[in-house]
């Protein structure tokens, strides 16, 4: 039975493959010729910042993110645009489901959904929070989001994030399926509080994990049917991958992170009870 469990993660695991690998490589290309743009674009927008940030963190992976905390520490732009880019940020999810033909349906609800969430809670943010200064406080140690692929080419730096996305998936998708052959998806989707309210919240705190993990988590959860779409839509609003470490590193105001790190658990729990209630 085991046998048959790991052979049929495998086949599922490796049908994606291609797919992953055609995305990392327009991702890996996108990121490497644009990076310079996309940051000046941020730098000019003013006023539509929530609105630049959000639709820049649509974009796979978490680059976006931590080139946003990095701005912010300095001061550059606004909190609301960071947090639009962190709410907007879907990380590896959305390159799941491109990899998987049977999800593609819902890839363009999920991000009209988290970009919609990200563009109000970023102008509340900036109502809210209020920090608009674009003077940098104090000296910053910006952190870059290196992995290397420059050095290695993106052909090769592509190669790398797939092998890596597939072990992800390999042990997740595994673990799933093992659950559901002993447990059954009732029960797996009873334990992970489903159809109850609190379902959201706990996607929201999966979400706050500083790593690619969640983001495979919740989408594997979704896609095998074990947590809702409001639920996975507030997990993955939390779910700005390494940018949240990355600002805990380069902003010094402790209190502040906290603050920030605290709106984004709120607007994400309060999107996802809400999109629970209504569907």
């Amino acid at each position: 039975m085991i046998g048959d469990i790991l052979a049929d993660t495998s086949m599922d695991c490796l049908k994606m493959l291609p797919y992953l690998f055609v995305a990392f490589i327009l991702i890996e290309a996108f990121e490497q010729y644009s990076g310079t743009f996309t940051k000046k674009m941020l730098l000019k927008v003013g006023k539509a910042g929530p609105l630049a940030g959000a639709l820049f963190g649509c974009i796979p992976q978490c680059g976006f993110s931590v080139m946003a905390a990095n701005l912010y520490a300095r001061r550059i732009i606004s909190v609301g645009t960071l947090l639009s880019v962190f709410i907007a940020t879907s990380d590896e999810s959305i390159l799941i489901m491109m990899g998987n033909p049977d999800a593609m349906a819902a890839i363009i609800p999920l991000l009209a959904a988290k970009l919609g969430i990200a563009v109000v809670a970023g102008y509340l943010a900036d109502l809210i929070l209020v920090k608009k200064t674009l003077t940098p406080k104090y000296s910053v140690n910006l952190v870059k989001w290196d992995d290397g692929s420059e050095e290695k080419g993106i052909v090769k730096s592509a190669w790398n994030h797939t092998a890596k996305m597939f072990v992800y998936l390999f042990f997740f998708t595994g673990v799933l399926n093992l659950g559901v052959e002993f447990f059954g998806m009732e029960r797996i989707s009873s334990f992970l509080l489903g159809d109850t309210i609190f379902q959201p919240v706990f996607a929201a705190v999966i979400g706050l994990i500083p790593n690619c993990a969640a983001s495979v988590i919740l989408t594997q959860l979704y896609l095998s049917g074990a947590i809702s779409f409001a639920s996975v839509i507030a997990g993955l609003c939390t779910g700005a991958g390494v940018g949240l470490a990355i600002l805990c590193k380069v902003n010094q105001d402790r209190r502040e992170n906290l603050k920030v790190i605290g709106f984004l658990f709120a607007i994400a729990v309060t999107a996802g009870l809400f999109l629970e209630f209504l569907m």
